[in-house]
């Protein structure tokens, strides 16, 4: 592989490895529906101020989130709305796994 071809896809793993967490995924899911602050988040998650600090700061340096600090509050918001397109993708794929787990159990009838 070519280093700007390594370049590239360790960019792309870096954004998906900031994704690869439920609650953060969760905290994206939520962001969605517009910007939230730390505290709002951290109620719909369920985890301390802390953790849900930390996730969202992995967000935010993969370029996903932007903040607005106001206050004495910060707010977060998507940066980057097309990661929604990405959950329809992985909602596509967990769909053909269960098609084919049904399927594979027909099959086995």
């Amino acid at each position: 592989m070519q280093p700007k071809t390594l370049d590239q896809f360790t960019a792309r793993a870096a954004v998906l490895k900031a994704l690869a967490h439920p609650s953060r995924l969760f905290m994206v899911d939520q962001l969605s529906d517009g910007p939230k602050c730390v505290a709002d988040l951290q109620e719909l998650v369920g985890a301390d101020t802390s953790t849900v600090s930390k996730h969202l700061s992995v967000l935010y340096n993969a370029n996903i989130l932007a903040r607005e600090k106001c206050g004495n509050q910060v707010f977060y918001s998507l940066r980057m709305a097309c990661v929604m397109g990405f959950f329809q993708c992985v909602e596509s794929v967990l769909s053909g796994q269960a098609q084919i787990t049904a399927d594979l159990v027909e099959d086995l009838k």
